[in-house]
Formats: C-alpha cells, structure tokens, sequence
C-alpha cells in the first residue's frame, strides 16, 4: 500500500474538478476534505495519487464490513440481474427472508419494516408510538442524533438546532449521562446517574401535558461523543417510559449488527425496547434501514390504520444486501472479533492516554470507541483546536478520522473501523494517532 508522501504535483489538485465542486455542490456540514477518492478496498480509501487511507468512521460509519468486500460485491450483481426494485406493495424473497432473519435475532421484536436511512426509520418509529399511545410528545437526550427530517430533527439535540423555525409540538430533552463529566456525584465522585434520571423525568413531568408517547435513545450516542449508558440505565429508563405509558424506542443505527461485541448493543442489558430502529451498519455502506417492533405494537398500529409507505420501502436489492451482511457477521465470527478487535484497539487507545496528558478519557465498547481531546487533564478544558490539528496530522499520515465538537466537552474522535480491521491495521491506526497528537502539539 503507498502511503509516501505528497509529491510537488499531485492529481488531488485537478483544477477542473475542484472548479466544479466549488460552484455546483451545496455545503451541507463538515468541510470536504482535500483529497479526490478513486477507489476503496477493505478498511482503507484510495485517493488520486493511489494514497492508501485508513479508514477508521467506517465511510460515514456504515461500512460495517469494510469496503467493496466481495460478497456484497457478488449480491449487488446477482441482485442487479434480477430484480431491484418494486412497486410498494409487492413483495420479495429477499425482503421477508431479512425481516425473518432480524427477528430471529431480536427476540420479542417479531415485525420489521425496511427503509432506507436512519432518520426515515427513526421517522416510521416515533410516527407508530404516537399513533399506538395516542401522545404526541417524544423526549430525547441533549446529546442525540436521530436524523435531519422532521420528527427526527425534532428528536436530535447535538446540532442543527437553530434557524430552522419551529420543532415538532412536545419536544422534549434530558441530559444524558456522562461518566467523564458527571452532573451528580456519588461521595466517591462517581456518576450517579440514577439521580441524574430522576431529576430529569421529574422536569419532564412538570412540562408534560400529559401526552407523553415515546422516548427515543441511542444505547451509544455517537455524535454525542461516545457516551455510553451505564449498565442499569437502560432497565431503569424503561421503567420511567412503562409508568408514564410511553414507548422506548432504541436507535441502533450505530451499535447494532455486531460492532459493541453484541449483535444488537440492547442485549448486554437484557431490556428489549418497544421499538429498535437499524440503518447503516445493517446495509453495509448500501441505504438500508428497519424498523423493528413487536406484534403487539404493531397490531394495535395497524389496527389504528399505520401509514408510513415510501417509494422505496421493501426493496428487494438492499434486502438482499442486509441478508448477505447477516450471512458474513455470523459466518466470520465478526460479533465475537468485534470484542477482540475492540479489546486490542482500546488497550492502544488507553497507551495514548497514559502517554499523552491531552488525551482525557477513553470510553465505548467493541469496535466504537471514543477519545476525548482535551487541554488540561485535570481541569478537562474542552481541546476543540488541538483535536482539530490532530485531525489533520492523522490525514496527512494516512488515518481518516472524525471528531465531534460539543459544547461542554472537548474534541471527541469516533473511532468506529469495520469489523474485518485486522490486528496489524489496528496496530498502524494507532501507531498514526501517536505521531500525530506528536506533531499537533510540537504545532508542526
């Protein structure tokens, strides 16, 4: 793989197509990095130069089996050649074979809906729980992302709040617990979430007016800065939904097919949620997305007269797509390697902690990981420029990785590579980091 350096004439800088770039794509969020992506194979990007960059966000955190890998490679063709889409109504072999397969592995979450992205099943979820319960007021962690379209929007607190004029009625927040942070204290200086919790519904009781219908989680929030719900918080978030007559819903747009060390990251707990969404990791980079409930709930659903039909809902090559990736994760070994893997890449991230002061904390499971970039390790002053720095540093060396800036909290890399990475691409990934925290802080 080459990753020599930039020389003075470099075929990332074509002239034309940055022309191009610059006056016809809209600017939707982050700056587009600087490179011309050609191609891309197993958990490395390939720019104009021939370049290898490791990818550690797996694309935008989907490629949950790295790049163009082959059996998905082999679906999409023979998929292709034989039927890709259909009229809503008509059904496929792929399609009820992947909701057969998505049961099997959820026990109790025996109905499944196929979409395409994560806010368009985070859409169809809180839709049904506000028709099941007959509530209209969904809550959310202060940290969240679920989607960028309406009811999604409305539910994603960690960006894209402002300017955009009203939210959906009965939007409603809650901190989410953070470890490295705590707002509540045990004696001991340890996160007492449950304190932090009941403070939190005792608030929402106050502004609810008595049409509560969902709470939508994710088990890790992600863009939120990989913060990761204590053991027993899902048990007794549940218990504060079951009493308030609310559904939980679970976005596993992140966590699920394997990537926490658990097929599904709501199983480490035991607490099966009324409502599991899935997108990214379950198409493998292709948009697929399932909304996943019980029969009870969608009994009463559709006995309520449930709507949700898109143009591409139950289409059968992305369905094809999400049963090949069920058939490698488990053929592979990958919820098993994503433990191990995991295991590996978060001893080298605790090696950089212990031999940097700016790294403050660590944090995640399996193979999504989380570290927190900060100035002063005992006061925990946010590092937003250095891990920005840091960030560049890593490109330059050949890592691709991405940091989340929130308020309150330093720059937060979501380390989240594919769970094909082997050991050695570990090992190199982390060996990049080193050198360029090294550089970042020497301001090279």
């Amino acid at each position: 793989m080459d990753n020599r350096a930039k020389s003075s004439v470099s075929l990332n800088d074509d002239p034309a197509f940055w022309a191009d770039a610059d006056k016809h794509l809209t600017r939707y969020g982050p700056a587009f990095e600087q490179v011309i992506i050609e191609r891309a194979e197993g958990a490395y990007v390939y720019d104009a130069d021939g370049r290898a960059i490791l990818d550690f966000t797996s694309g935008q955190m989907s490629a949950v089996l790295g790049h163009t890998h082959p059996d998905i490679v082999a679906t999409v063709n023979r998929q292709m050649a034989s039927v890709a889409h259909l009229f809503s109504g008509m059904l496929s072999r792929p399609v009820v074979e992947l909701a057969a397969r998505l049961a099997a592995l959820a026990p109790g979450l025996d109905r499944v809906q196929l979409l395409t992205t994560g806010a368009e099943s985070n859409e169809a979820a809180i839709r049904m729980a506000k028709l099941v319960t007959g509530g209209h007021e969904i809550v959310a962690f202060a940290q969240s992302w679920h989607g960028m379209t309406g009811a999604a929007a409305s539910a994603t607190y960690s960006a894209g709040r402002k300017g955009y004029g009203p939210v959906s009625a009965g939007s409603y927040v809650i901190p989410a617990p953070n470890a490295y942070r705590p707002r509540f204290k045990h004696p001991d200086g340890s996160n007492d979430w449950q304190a932090e919790l009941d403070d939190a519904f005792h608030l929402i009781d106050n502004q609810s007016t008595g049409n509560l219908a969902a709470f939508i989680a994710e088990p890790i929030l992600s863009s939120g800065g990989i913060l990761e719900l204590p053991v027993g918080y899902l048990a007794a978030l549940k218990k504060k939904c079951e009493e308030r007559g609310m559904l939980l819903i679970l976005d596993e747009a992140q966590t699920g097919v394997g990537r926490t060390g658990n097929m599904f990251a709501f199983q480490r707990d035991g607490v099966t949620p009324d409502i599991m969404t899935l997108s990214k990791t379950l198409g493998a980079g292709l948009p697929l997305a399932a909304v996943m409930t019980s029969a009870e709930v969608e009994e009463k659903a559709f006995e309520k007269g449930f709507l949700f039909y898109t143009t591409h809902v139950s289409d059968p090559l992305p369905a094809a797509v999400g049963v090949t990736v069920l058939d490698v994760v488990a053929r592979d070994n990958l919820v098993e390697q994503a433990v191990t893997r995991g295991r590996r890449l978060k001893d080298g991230l605790l090696s950089l902690q212990q031999r940097f002061e700016c790294v403050g904390d660590v944090r995640g499971r399996g193979l999504l990981l989380g570290l927190e970039v900060v100035t002063d390790r005992h006061s925990k002053a946010p590092g937003f420029e250095l891990g920005a720095r840091i960030m560049e540093e890593a490109m330059v060396r050949g890592l691709s990785m991405n940091i989340v800036k929130l308020p309150g909290m330093g720059g937060v890399f979501r380390i989240a590579p594919a769970l094909t990475v082997t050991d050695a691409e570990i090992d190199r990934g982390v060996e990049i980091m080193a050198d360029a925290i090294e550089a970042a802080q020497k301001g090279r």
